[in-house]
């Protein structure tokens, strides 16, 4: 059979169209099998434990109040999880202003317990992190001192009255685009009344506690040399001896070094009681004296995560600690969607544990 060259050019468009035809779906599908590839490789799922290696030394308390042990291996999407901010993974613990609450605090909180406690006499242990906090409420009275804030940082007692001669706080007034971080030092009280305890608080960078409205929904001057939302700072907290001692550090602020004794009371006779506390704490009958020997003898250990200081509680219980928040009747994802939560995420953090440390599963025992 014989064709004519035109029959032949078209049979060779024919076969070249046919050909081509075939190759595309070819390979449309395989760079849509290595876009898919590459989609599920920036998915994989990271556990916090592989960004902060540490979790033998904890139990995680979720802010619905439930102690999710040892926290290897584990997330829960509503409270703990990690993220990848496009340069570093982070640790996300969030909280929202209400739901079930840890132990008798009237706080929410996702946080690490240590566990193991040391006695500060004796002590040789140290924490360390570096973190951001994302959010704080958006809802609160301005009058109440804890409003707004959340704590990313503590030393606890497991005896006696169970106070807390460390928090760390971040606080942030809602039309402010700069917050504060302080510290506080809650006296062990004297006696077994525990009622009149108090705290002190000394500013870091900003404003201390005591800094609050005028108004309900009226704020004070935001602090020059405050932290922003999303702005990295650390701090170190190191016991030996009996002495505390803080550093804070954030770049293009001032880094503070602050110490403590924890076993000698400064605060243990009336007239020793600090003028902030005067005007704090004392009109609300919190007017109590410290132990001598302040937490000698007390087993102490470390907490860091998110601990809502903003709750719902109206603030004629207590001005200082009582924010008559929003909580959306303890509805969680209510509470996260208008912002009425505290989230504080962690990049780095350590413990150093010393070898006199003892088992805290008393304290868990008694507040779980």
């Amino acid at each position: 059979m014989t064709y004519s060259p035109i029959k032949l050019i078209y049979l060779a468009l024919i076969i070249f169209f046919t050909l081509h035809s075939c190759k595309n779906p070819g390979g449309e599908s395989k760079q849509k099998t290595e876009v898919t590839a590459d989609i599920g490789k920036t998915q994989k799922l990271v556990y916090a434990s592989e960004v902060t290696p540490f979790f033998d030394d904890w139990k995680l308390i979720l802010g619905d109040g439930s102690n999710a042990g040892i926290a290897n291996n584990f997330e829960h999407k509503d409270f703990f999880y990690t993220v990848n901010d496009g340069k570093s993974n982070w640790v996300v613990y969030k909280a929202p202003n209400a739901g079930n609450t840890h132990g008798t605090s009237n706080n929410t909180r996702t946080e690490l317990a240590q566990a193991k406690k040391w006695y500060p006499k004796t002590a040789n242990d140290k924490l360390t992190a570096t973190l951001k906090v994302m959010n704080v409420s958006s809802t609160g009275d301005a009058r109440v001192a804890s409003t707004h804030s959340v704590v990313v940082g503590q030393i606890h007692s497991a005896d006696g009255h169970e106070n807390e001669p460390l928090k760390i706080f971040y606080k942030k007034f809602p039309s402010h685009n700069k917050g504060s971080v302080f510290w506080h030092y809650e006296i062990n009280t004297a006696g077994d009344d525990n009622s009149g305890r108090w705290d002190y608080s000394t500013a870091v960078w900003g404003n201390d506690f005591s800094v609050v409205g005028n108004e309900e929904n009226t704020y004070p001057d935001e602090p020059k040399d405050g932290i922003a939302l999303g702005e990295e700072f650390s701090y170190q907290i190191e016991v030996k001896e009996g002495i505390m001692y803080l550093k804070f550090m954030s770049d293009g602020h001032e880094t503070k070094s602050f110490t403590k004794n924890l076993i000698n009371s400064e605060y243990a006779n009336k007239a020793e009681i600090p003028e902030q506390t005067q005007k704090l704490f004392v009109p609300i009958g919190q007017d109590g004296v410290e132990r001598i020997s302040a937490y000698t003898g007390e087993g102490l250990f470390f907490k860091l995560g998110s601990y809502n200081q903003t709750n719902g509680k109206s603030p004629e219980v207590n001005k200082n600690w009582c924010s008559g928040a929003e909580t959306h009747g303890g509805d969680i994802q209510k509470q996260y969607a208008d912002g009425n939560y505290a989230e504080v995420w962690f990049k780095t953090a350590s413990i150093s544990v010393s070898d006199s440390a003892v088992s805290n599963q008393g304290y868990f025992t008694k507040n779980d």
